[in-house]
């Protein structure tokens, strides 16, 4: 046995090789003992991986920053606009990073990729990082930019979120479920949403490739104010008791991420108030698989899913 697929363990097998120079690549910019580093110097190196794995804009898609008036700050955004096609839809984006890094930049070109693949109009939203700024701020943020789109535009709205920034999502639709303009849709990319950690995917996968149960817990605590209580809503969406009234909501996960149990569970809830929910977890894929969607063909069909599930929802349509 080779001292690569003693570290590899029992995912050796289990991906794909074009999954594993991926992975490779992930972590020859970003290693796992950088979570040992200052998160500036975290940041400094995730931008420069995420540049290297920049795969351009798309023709025909115009990109504006602009800012949010909040009390006390402004909240930069990024509008995505696919040129000579009126919009039949605005998706709200929420990158991910968990909660400590990224930013409009570093997730660009998914954000520019949707808006030419659905005709929708993408709204980046670059909210306030940890720790510098613990929760709520990050669900603040993303609240304000979701109710000033609501307020800005009259076409309707489809949350979409990956990893961290499907947490925010999840917890913007349940505080603004029975806004006046409240999403038609949501989709959810490996989301985070505060699951039992003691059962499932969490267990099955807690050493998995890209995303260990302790990177969690790292987060997490970095992300916690004093005190803060697990069981807030705002911070763990599955905690909530009300999962009524929440709109059509597709999850997408990764079989091999701590992670995918959380789809699986909020799915049930929704179902079991009422709703709509549908949820697919991808095979022998890994946590962060969307920017392998141009090397490794199942992140790629992966991703013209999501782009489905947002084109679908954002058109009204539930093809589930």
């Amino acid at each position: 046995m080779t001292a690569e697929s003693m570290t590899r363990g029992k995912y050796e097998t289990r991906l794909d090789p074009a999954l594993w120079a991926y992975i490779d690549a992930v972590n020859a910019w970003y290693p796992p003992e950088i979570l040992g580093l200052p998160i500036d110097k975290q940041r400094a190196v995730y931008d420069r991986m995420s540049r290297a794995f920049h795969q351009g804009r798309p023709p025909g898609v115009k990109a504006s920053d602009g800012l949010i008036a909040a009390a006390g700050r402004d909240i930069p955004v990024r509008r995505y606009q696919f040129a000579g096609r009126a919009a039949r839809a605005l998706v709200v984006y929420y990158h991910g990073g968990g909660f400590i890094l990224g930013g409009l930049d570093s997730h660009d070109d998914i954000c520019a990729e949707l808006c030419a693949a659905t005709g929708f109009d993408v709204l980046s939203v670059d909210y306030r990082l940890a720790p510098e700024h613990v929760h709520p701020a990050a669900f603040d943020d993303a609240v304000i930019a979701f109710e000033w789109a609501a307020a800005a535009t009259d076409l309707p709205l489809v949350l979409c979120g990956e990893s961290a920034g499907g947490n925010l999502a999840a917890a913007v639709a349940q505080v603004t479920r029975r806004h006046i303009r409240a999403a038609i849709g949501q989709v959810l990319i490996y989301p985070g949403l505060g699951g039992d950690e003691s059962t499932g995917s969490y267990v099955e996968h807690a050493a998995a490739p890209l995303l260990s149960v302790a990177d969690i817990a790292f987060y997490r605590d970095v992300r916690s104010a004093k005190r803060q209580s697990l069981g807030d809503p705002t911070f763990s969406p599955l905690r909530d008791r009300d999962f009524s009234a929440l709109p059509p909501t597709v999850i997408i996960t990764a079989e091999c991420d701590p992670l995918s149990s959380d789809g699986e569970t909020y799915r049930d809830r929704i179902l079991a108030s009422g709703g709509k929910a549908w949820w697919h977890e991808e095979p022998r894929l890994v946590h962060s698989f969307l920017r392998a969607r141009t090397t490794v063909p199942a992140a790629a069909e992966a991703f013209a899913r999501i782009i489905a599930a947002v084109a679908a929802l954002g058109k009204g349509d539930w093809p589930y």
